[in-house]
């Protein structure tokens, strides 16, 4: 059913150069597996469900790509074991910790949990120990694809992390003769905090292809003259911004990986032509985001986020981090087909195979040209260069300075509920909502906003050591499959495609809304919400069983993966009822976009950007429901 290259005794070089170093053995398999070691191949789902599974984290000398690296990780394999559950158990995961001088974790990604099952330490219990064992035990209430990481020290980063299928209680509508895991992620030998310390002494250390006097005439034809090229160059210029700084951690040291493989290892998953194939796409990289193709086939993705959607057709999607889709193929020809997943920078790829027999490799497509940032990223909306550049006028990019005649009074409170903190406070609390016109937001989200609510809203962030721009006119982006897919003659994936199967469970429309801007500094590299990193910010009170709308303004140039943990949030994306449930949504730059959230779970919650080092350094709050 599935042939790849065999584990065999130790840690070899040819083992991980090739990637096949990613399965599960006996330190994480099922207590009823038996006691000889499992040799699983990565991306292959256990041919049964458990509720009991013993995971040991340590460390494992492991190279790739003739990159090496003493990682931490699950049983000495990267990605750790798939684990397969059911809908409706209660299952146990029995953590051991053998590393030597670190605690470490196991958060369970969108898992609707208890609070204190949830692996956060600091929030929802205080982190395993070494030599100790914890043992997380819950029911589930959910089926789909999922995943599963560490939330201590970064060890995400550096391969502690797998991949969650949960069985359906009922048939599963879709149900597939051939079903695979695809977990994406990267590799490198530089650790987090080496990249921390290069990004703040310089911001686009790792961006190694900038704008050029050999790309201006391009630009210039693109922009409809050189006149606009050199204005539009002028005025990133002028922000002291780069329109190539697409992604932070590039390709020049990373090595994209498809279940553990490097691509010239070559991931293999065999098919009869005509089998339907189930591909469960999870982005467990820590800063990158991929396009995902597979030329010659159609796909048609039924989940998102672990969570059933009417079929969509496509040809391609993007999937951010920490985002999980299901797809489903039909290969029809005796071939084989390439599953190309690209970074969105275009500074690399992860690859693998679908295949009638073991050993074919298909062709591997060309890779599209590199996005390149525009003011609609800014959030200057449809603004050409020129105006653009009269915009900016009005504000000092220094990252000293303020915003001409701003108020930034209401700054001095906390950018919680008023009400929630028992604090009086001028912005916005008690607000009628009705019939105010809410500049950037989207006809489909005022179409929702029916009673008055109480809102909070900070008003846009200052300029400061903090924040580097403000996004002037956000718009609603959920139409666009993201910078560098439009208009690219491919049927690419949007937000406003997802629709959920059926109706959602709490159909009451919000009693309040909470206003985030998503704020940082790149020359500095700071990042927060509004214009604050955590250390600043206080929590974000809910009480129990209260209905909300969070709205993000993304006053940044880059895309944030924002999760929730613990609780679903609800997408606006003109949908209605049916709006689809996802556990990481992806705020695009410059837009604005809102979703609901029914606070049906109390504890603490960690509420933050999926980019590991915008977590790092600042970008994530705390969610308090009481």
């Amino acid at each position: 059913m599935f042939f790849s290259s065999r584990l065999r005794g130790g840690l070899t070089r040819r083992r991980f150069v090739t990637g096949v170093g990613a399965g599960g053995l006996m330190a994480a398999v099922p207590r009823s597996a038996l006691s000889s070691p499992n040799e699983r191949p990565a991306g292959l789902i256990p041919a049964e469900a458990s509720a009991t599974w013993n995971l040991s984290v340590g460390r494992t000398h492991i190279e790739i790509d003739r990159k090496a690296l003493n990682a931490p990780c699950i049983g000495g394999t990267v990605p750790g074991p798939v684990l397969r559950w059911r809908q409706g158990d209660t299952v146990t995961v029995n953590v051991t910790n053998t590393l030597k001088h670190e605690k470490t974790s196991i958060h369970w990604h969108g898992i609707r949990l208890p609070s204190d099952m949830d692996g956060v330490p600091g929030l929802s219990f205080t982190g395993i120990k070494p030599g100790e064992t914890f043992s997380y035990s819950f029911r589930l209430h959910q089926s789909g694809t999922y995943w599963y990481h560490s939330h201590s020290g970064m060890q995400e980063a550096q391969g502690l992390y797998g991949a969650v299928v949960i069985d359906p209680l009922h048939p599963d509508p879709n149900a597939c003769e051939r079903d695979y895991v695809i977990l994406l992620s990267e590799w490198t030998d530089v650790s987090p905090m080496d990249m921390i310390n290069n990004l703040k002494m310089q911001d686009d250390y790792y961006v190694f292809r900038q704008r050029t006097a050999a790309s201006f005439p391009k630009e210039a034809r693109a922009a409809g003259g050189a006149v606009a090229a050199l204005k539009d160059r002028l005025a990133w210029s002028r922000m002291r911004m780069a329109a190539t700084d697409i992604s932070d951690v590039t390709g020049i040291i990373y090595t994209y990986l498809l279940n553990g493989h490097a691509p010239d290892g070559n991931w293999q998953g065999l098919f009869r032509p005509g089998e339907r194939v189930r591909l469960r796409f999870i982005n467990g990289s820590s800063m990158t985001f991929f396009d995902i193709r597979i030329p010659g086939l159609d796909m048609l993705v039924v989940q998102a986020d672990g969570n059933d959607v009417e079929p969509v057709p496509v040809d391609e999607f993007r999937i951010g981090v920490a985002e999980t889709y299901d797809v489903i193929v039909q290969p029809k020809e005796d071939r084989a087909y390439t599953i190309f997943a690209q970074s969105e920078d275009r500074t690399g790829y992860a690859r693998g195979t679908l295949a009638p027999r073991a050993g074919m490799a298909g062709p591997i497509p060309p890779m599209d040209p590199r996005p390149v940032r525009t003011m609609v990223d800014m959030g200057m909306g449809d603004m050409k260069p020129g105006e653009s550049m009269n915009a900016m006028n009005a504000m000092d990019m220094s990252g000293g300075g303020e915003r001409s005649g701003m108020d930034h009074s209401s700054m001095e409170h906390s950018d919680m509920p008023r009400s929630a903190m028992g604090q009086s406070g001028e912005a916005g609390a008690g607000m009628s909502m009705a019939g105010m016109d809410r500049p950037g937001m989207a006809p489909h989200a005022m179409h929702h906003i029916m009673p008055p609510m109480e809102v909070d809203d900070p008003g846009p962030p200052p300029i400061n050591v903090e924040n580097q721009n403000v996004a002037m006119m956000p718009v609603d982006r959920l139409g666009s499959p993201g910078d560098g897919l439009e208009q690219n003659g491919r049927r690419v994936l949007t937000y406003t495609q997802l629709r959920a199967t059926r109706p959602g469970a709490d159909p009451r429309p919000p009693s309040r809304e909470i206003i985030l801007h998503l704020t940082g500094n790149m020359e500095r590299y700071i990042w927060g919400f509004n214009g604050r990193k955590f250390s600043e910010s206080g929590p974000i009170r809910l009480k129990k069983g209260e209905r909300v709308r969070f709205t993000l303004i993304n006053d940044t140039m880059m895309e944030h993966p924002i999760h929730l943990h613990g609780l679903w949030s609800e997408l606006e994306n003109g949908q209605g009822a049916y709006r689809p449930y996802k556990h990481t949504l992806i705020s695009q730059p410059g837009s604005r976009m809102s979703y609901l959230v029914t606070a049906d779970v109390p504890g603490m919650w960690a509420y933050h950007c999926h980019l590991m080092l915008h977590m790092e350094l600042g970008m994530f709050r705390t969610v308090i429901v009481e």
